[in-house]
């Protein structure tokens, strides 16, 4: 049977040839303890990231551009996977941060049948995914990490090339709100931390992805606004893409989350969106 483990369903043979992702099986970019993720999992030493190559989206700002195009990343099988687990758990990662996903769930799920980290294991995703493949990979998951990047399909066509984009975010965040949440101190061991980035002029989108959040998510949710567009990606053809967000876009996205009632919002400075903070592909 061919591959149906996101909404493109487009039925490749992975073992044989790649996918709409960009990947055949699955690749490893890169991993590392990464400092910059949100603090309720970065905690003490870090997040033990790891980035799998290939996206079903196809962002063009994508930050990661290299890996999403799958033209970063060293094949792996789950036994290699469940070694780098066992790696960045040594190296004293306070979680395993799962990055994009969602294409390579089920081979995850393989790997973490072999070794099941001690710490929480995070489902950083892009949002775009089915219920059916994140219930197959539900019982090994602790904390659900989504983005939810759009909800006009306007805007989600444009520059995700997938109008549908919404469509299937909302119904993935509906599933992992489900999850109750578990805190030691100012570390989420389980549940749902959602992310939302502020793109250049799409600020009014920004209040409508915060609108839904309150009428589905616990008003509790730890909820991060995002300030660190950078100009980045395929993005020649977008000249509204070519510069950062500006305070008075950012300040009426988070003040409108403030004034929805949110109680556990994160933000950042200005300083995020340098071309410093994205990652090397050393790997």
């Amino acid at each position: 049977m061919g591959c149906t483990l996101c909404p493109v369903k487009c039925g490749a043979e992975r073992e044989q040839r790649a996918g709409r992702c960009g990947v055949k099986g699955m690749t490893v970019a890169k991993y590392y303890l990464h400092p910059y993720e949100e603090p309720p999992i970065c905690h003490t030493n870090g997040a033990g990231a790891v980035f799998f190559g290939g996206c079903s989206l196809r962002c063009v700002f994508c930050q990661n551009f290299e890996v999403s195009r799958a033209a970063r990343g060293k094949a792996v099988s789950a036994e290699d996977l469940a070694e780098i687990f066992q790696t960045l758990e040594a190296q004293g990662a306070d979680c395993i941060d799962l990055v994009t996903p969602d294409h390579v769930s089920n081979l995850i799920a393989e790997a973490l049948k072999k070794y099941r980290p001690k710490v929480p294991v995070v489902y950083n995703s892009g949002g775009y995914c089915t219920v059916e493949a994140l219930e197959e990979i539900a019982p090994f998951i602790d904390v659900w990490m989504p983005d939810l990047k759009f909800c006009d399909p306007a805007l989600a066509s444009r520059y995700t090339g997938r109008g549908d984009y919404f469509e299937y975010a909302a119904r993935a965040i509906t599933y992992m709100a489900k999850m109750p949440p578990v805190w030691e101190g100012g570390k989420l061991l389980r549940g749902l931390l959602v992310r939302h980035l502020v793109m250049p002029a799409c600020s009014y989108d920004s209040l409508s992805v915060l609108g839904f959040l309150a009428k589905t998510v616990p008003l509790d949710t730890p909820l991060s606004i995002m300030r660190q567009y950078t100009p980045m990606g395929d993005i020649a053809g977008f000249p509204e893409l070519g510069r950062r967000v500006t305070a008075r876009e950012y300040r009426r996205v988070t003040d409108y989350a403030l004034s929805l009632g949110f109680t556990n919002v994160f933000t950042q400075g200005k300083e995020s969106a340098e071309a410093a903070f994205v990652p090397d592909w050393d790997f």
